[in-house]
């Protein structure tokens, strides 16, 4: 039996604090002081596995935190558009309360809401997957067997599980992905296996 590929799914850190409780989306926010010390734990964390490749999104909360773990390795990582967070339409901007008060939608319920389309001149789950699935596709083809990182955001690595584990989007409204979270799944023809959930190197580990 083929070894399976190792794909680590990881979450830029924590963004500025004006950006909090807010739908952000597309926004191309920094991370805060703190979200710069969660980005050096999962630095550490990560440092003796060896990537054979190295995904990311090119905003900057992704490129700040991909920063650190760069800082030790030779690894030129490869820059996806399409792994850019997911689009909130009118709700970017937004507060959490805002779009309660404006909506009557409850911000647990955002994925429901993409999944029907309802969210005003956002995307929906269909067009979010349509642009994420063919680049993952992509990657465990190219990386058969091999250690990959992909560095970009909650709402692709929910998209990017949804895809693997073939489960509706909206279910994974019940997996929580923190701040410089990291969540490995191992990929073969055979199974598809989650190794670790939301592991944060920052809180879990001391």
């Amino acid at each position: 039996m083929s070894a399976p590929t190792r794909l680590f799914l990881l979450r830029h850190a924590e963004v500025e604090e004006r950006y909090h409780r807010v739908f952000g989306g597309r926004i191309d926010m920094d991370l805060s002081q703190r979200g710069h010390t969660q980005a050096n734990a999962l630095a550490k964390y990560l440092s003796k596995i060896p990537f054979d490749a190295i995904y990311a999104s090119p905003m900057k909360r992704a490129q700040q935190t991909l920063a650190p773990i760069l800082a030790e390795r030779a690894s030129t990582p490869v820059l996806i558009d399409d792994l850019r967070e997911c689009h909130f339409g009118d709700w970017t901007g937004m507060t959490w309360q805002q779009v309660h008060d404006k909506y009557q939608v409850s911000a647990f319920h955002w994925l429901d809401m993409m999944e029907q389309a309802k969210i005003p001149n956002g995307e929906c789950s269909r067009t979010f997957r349509a642009r994420v699935e063919p680049h993952l596709k992509s990657i465990l083809e190219a990386h058969a067997g091999k250690t990959v990182a992909i560095m970009c955001h909650g709402g692709v690595v929910r998209m990017l599980l949804s895809v693997l584990l073939d489960v509706p989007l909206p279910k994974l409204a019940m997996v929580n992905i923190e701040y410089a979270s990291l969540t490995e799944v191992h990929y073969s023809s055979l199974k598809t296996e989650v190794q670790l959930l939301n592991l944060t190197p920052w809180r879990d580990i001391s």
